[in-house]
This record gives structure tokens, sequence and C-alpha cells, in this order.
């Protein structure tokens, strides 16, 4: 069988692939485990294997000591009875320079949005998720025996830093059980674009184990989270995917964070080919990086919660952490690195400076 490895593709018998990715993921891990306290984190979604990939030098000279893939990591969508799309997708990805230099260099996490998911806006009714979620597990090398290979969906989260210092980073799973959203009325109409937001009590976007899941990963001590999510959480004004188009599933996330009681929680998020800060005050800040090399830089929308302007060129997104002076940066960085826009967060205080 075909093995991906952050070296690229080797050809495998499936028992020899099964053993490389466990002794694999268990030097990771070994990485992680009891560590320093995390303070440099880079981010970027929706990076196209047939363009250019400019940014992973930027990238590279930040010198992340993380870095999470946050969907839209290959553009595969699958066509019926075959994955081979998506098989070559990832096959191609594994090729570029910049894209195997981070993932050699520097440990990852990732989780999928629609076009490594398989296709263009899917949820949970995709008929070819379980060949997509077999790709996405062999090609990010994720252990024989994690979770994620014997339940449905590939959420996760891990914890990093000792007390006082500890980074939980939770990634959500929004495509797997994703209730079918509704189309708009008016296509293209600022606001309305693709869909319009549905109350509908019975619609999901997590699906009842991973909001489970998700409580249990709230109520672990943290002192600070970030919660990648594919799709937008916090941004109005626009009618492309969100969590906005599923109004009561959003409410019901605020009063998760609040309920658990859960401290400093920042969204992460791509999808969208700009970038861009919001905060929705008494809840959490959101920082948006797309795409790598997917950008959409006629973007003009309203953003009654957004900081600052869109950001319509490509762009990797950074958090880096101050523990010690309990301060926060936010920034959406340009192909040379430099910060197109950004912010600073005190912990403790949610508020702007």
């Amino acid at each position: 069988m075909i093995c991906f490895t952050r070296h690229g593709l080797q050809l495998l018998a499936a028992g020899a692939c099964a053993l490389l990715l466990l002794v694999l993921a268990a030097l990771s891990g070994a990485a992680r485990a009891d560590g320093p306290p995390v303070t440099r984190i880079a981010f970027g979604s929706c990076a196209h294997q047939d363009k250019p990939q400019p940014i992973w030098d930027a990238v590279l000279d930040y010198r992340p000591e993380l870095f999470i893939f946050a969907g839209d990591n290959v553009y595969g969508d699958l066509t019926p009875g075959a994955p081979t799309p998506l098989v070559e997708a990832y096959a191609k990805a594994a090729t570029i320079p910049g894209y195997s230099a981070v993932r050699q260099q520097v440990p990852v996490l990732a989780v999928w949005d629609d076009h490594d998911y398989g296709g263009n806006d899917a949820g949970g009714d995709f008929r070819y998720r379980d060949e997509a979620k077999a790709l996405f597990l062999d090609f990010w090398q994720i252990a024989a025996d994690d979770p994620r290979r014997s339940r449905e969906g590939i959420y996760h989260a891990e914890t990093f830093g000792p007390e006082g210092m500890r980074l939980q980073v939770i990634l959500l799973d929004t495509r797997s059980f994703r209730s079918p959203l509704i189309p708009t009325d008016q296509h293209g109409a600022p606001g309305k674009e693709r869909y319009v937001p549905d109350p509908d009590p019975a619609k999901t976007m997590l699906g009842a184990a991973q909001w489970a899941w998700l409580r249990d990963q709230l109520e672990q001590p943290a002192d600070l989270r970030l919660i990648v999510s594919s799709i937008q959480v916090l941004a109005e004004g626009h009618g492309w995917e969100r969590w906005g188009n599923l109004p009561r599933e959003r409410e019901r996330l605020f009063e998760l964070i609040v309920e658990t009681g859960a401290r400093e929680v920042i969204f992460l998020s791509g999808d969208r080919h700009v970038g861009g800060i919001y905060h929705r005050p008494g809840v959490a800040y959101e920082i948006t990086s797309s795409g790598l090399n997917m950008t959409y830089p006629a973007a003009r929308e309203a953003g009654p919660l957004r900081l600052g302007q869109i950001f319509g060129a490509e762009n990797f997104g950074t958090v880096d952490i101050d523990w010690w002076s309990g301060r926060v940066a936010l920034a959406v960085r340009a192909v040379n690195g430099e910060p197109a826009r950004r912010m600073a967060i005190a912990l403790g205080a949610r508020s702007e400076r």
C-alpha cells in the first residue's frame, strides 16, 4: 500500500505502514510531552497543490513551535466512485518543498475543511467521507491506535506546556456531522451570497458525540485555549459558510464556553480566502487566515465584529504568547512574513490593547 510520511510517499506492506505510523506518532508525542511552554504558533489554510506556494519560506522564517493546518490543506474533490483526485492531491502536496519542510521541521496538527473532506461545502451526508478520512489519517500520520481511527470524525485535542502556561488546542470537525444548509434565495447578493441562517433546532454542526467530547475538553485545565474551526465562528455580514448559518448551534457553542468556565478562548479559522481578526465582547477573539495560496483580492463585505479590514492576499496566521507578561499577539501575515493585520490581547481581561 502507499504510505504517506513526512519525507514523501513510500510503498510499504500494510503492516509495515501501520508500524511506521505508530513509531512516528510516538516520537512526535514524546517531543511534546512535558516540554517548555509553547510561545509561537503559526497556522494557515487553503493550500492548492497545483499552484505555487512561496509562503512557506516566511512561515519557516517565523520559526513556529507548532503549525496548525486548518483545512483545505489540499484540493481534491472526489468524483463518484473514485478517490483518485484526493489521492493525487495528497501525493503532489507531499512533493512541495516548503510544505514538506514544515511537516519535517515543525510539530504539526491538522483538521480538514471541505476540499480535503472531498466535496465543496459538503457536510454529514457526503457519501465518500470514509474514503476521505482514511486518506487524511494516513497523510497526517495518525497512529493506528489513535481514537480518530476508531470513531466517526477527525476531531482532536492536545495540551502543551506546564501548569500556569498550559496551552490547549482543540480541533473541531465541522464536516462529518454537519446538517444540510439552506441555500440562498438571492444568489450572490451581499450578505446572502450562498446560504441563509437556519434556526431549526434539529440541525447540528458537530453532532451529539462531538458536542459531548467538546464539553469534556473545555472542562480540562488550561490557561489558554485555541479552538480551531475550519469555518468562521464569529464573522457576520456574509452568506458563505460560517457557524452563523446554524445560529442555534453557534449560540450553543458560546453558552458551552461560559458554562464550563473555559478560560481565554481564541478561535482560529480559515476557508474564506481572506484574513481578518474578529471580537465578540465577553466571548472570544477569532483570527481567520486564508489562504496560503488561495486568495480573494476583490473581497468586500460587512464585518460588524471584525477589527479593521479583511486582507485578501496570501497569508498565514500567528499567535505569539508571552506567558510572563500575560499577553497574546495575533497577526495575519503577508507572504513576506510582515504583519498585515494585528491585535494584542491581555490574558485575563479579554480586552483590546
